[in-house]
């Protein structure tokens, strides 16, 4: 069995493929096309993350291929229809890395409301700046708002909980019966937007999702709550959102993710001067724990499937 992986992961993970597989550990073959078709000529599985794009063109380089591996949950780089129809199953890490975004959405949602923890250049000149940052908030007592209430969602609600946090969340495709709501008000998606504190986005990237969150949605948000986005670029406007940080609409946000990644300098230039940003390069389920168990529960789905279950 010959396998592929065109993305970081952690290495040694792989050793539970164990005899009778050949594994091709190459995260540069993601930025090289040629070489990852030429590799894919005659293996049986490819693990990746989701800057490969698993189109058609790429089925058509692996007529062998029988799996695909997602070090992650999103799958919006594969094309599923077409992995339908040639056979291919595709195996997400679902659960693996909800630790690693559960808490990064309530670190960056704790550090933009204190506004306690970019002083260091202050500090530094002996500014002292006490009777600004000092008046920074807590996030007990507010309300977090989930657009999207399914697993990772529902994770970041009991933590939020635990920290004194009330829990809204708008999710039309969960039963209104489901035990998930238990101390989480159901709301539509424009109450959650008046509503909310904070704002964290768990929905993927569609056609009705695209840029869901624009200077209107943002108009019906309280002034001063926080936006956290770690689902998919896109579904953000991002010049809509700097004119709400500029203008003090908005009291933080935190993106990582973004309608271009990587995100190049030009793309990245409207950022500049964004007061209490956070930006980070796609890495909120990325953890060294976070990599370890998404990378065991991938390999142990490829080496399932190509056991035939």
């Amino acid at each position: 069995m010959r396998v592929v992986v065109s993305e970081f992961m952690d290495e040694s993970a792989l050793t539970n493929f164990g005899d009778g597989y050949t594994v091709n550990y190459d995260p540069g073959l993601v930025d090289n096309r040629a070489r990852l078709f030429e590799g894919l000529s005659n293996a049986d599985a490819i693990i990746i993350r989701n800057r490969t794009q698993v189109d058609s063109e790429l089925l058509d380089a692996a007529p062998m291929l029988k799996v695909v591996g997602r070090l992650g949950v999103g799958l919006d780089n594969i094309d599923l229809e077409a992995c339908k129809e040639r056979g291919v199953e595709v195996c997400p890490a679902v659960g693996a890395n909800t630790l690693s975004v559960v808490e990064y959405v309530i670190g960056t949602a704790m550090a933009l409301t204190r506004t306690a923890y970019s002083s260091n250049a202050a500090m530094i000149a002996g500014e002292w700046p006490r009777s600004v940052l000092g008046n920074g908030g807590e996030v007990s007592g507010r309300t977090i708002g989930l657009f999207g209430f399914g697993g990772i969602a529902q994770a970041v609600a009991k933590h939020a909980k635990s920290l004194g946090i009330s829990v809204a969340a708008f999710d039309p495709y969960l039963p209104e019966d489901s035990p998930a709501w238990d101390g989480v008000k159901n709301c539509t998606s424009e109450a959650l937007l008046e509503i909310a504190d904070i704002l964290s986005l768990h929905v993927p990237l569609t056609k009705e999702t695209a840029s869901m969150i624009d200077s209107d949605a943002i108009a019906k948000m309280k002034s001063g709550a926080i936006l956290i986005n770690t689902a998919r670029g896109g579904i953000v406007d991002e010049n809509a959102l700097v004119s709400a940080l500029k203008s003090g609409k908005l009291g933080g946000a935190a993106l990582d993710v973004f309608a271009t990644e990587p995100l190049t300098a030009d793309a990245g230039a409207k950022f500049a001067d964004t007061p209490n940003l956070i930006l980070t390069p796609h890495i909120a389920g990325v953890t060294f724990e976070g990599n370890t168990r998404v990378s065991y529960v991938t390999v142990a789905s490829v080496v399932r499937v190509l056991y035939g279950g």
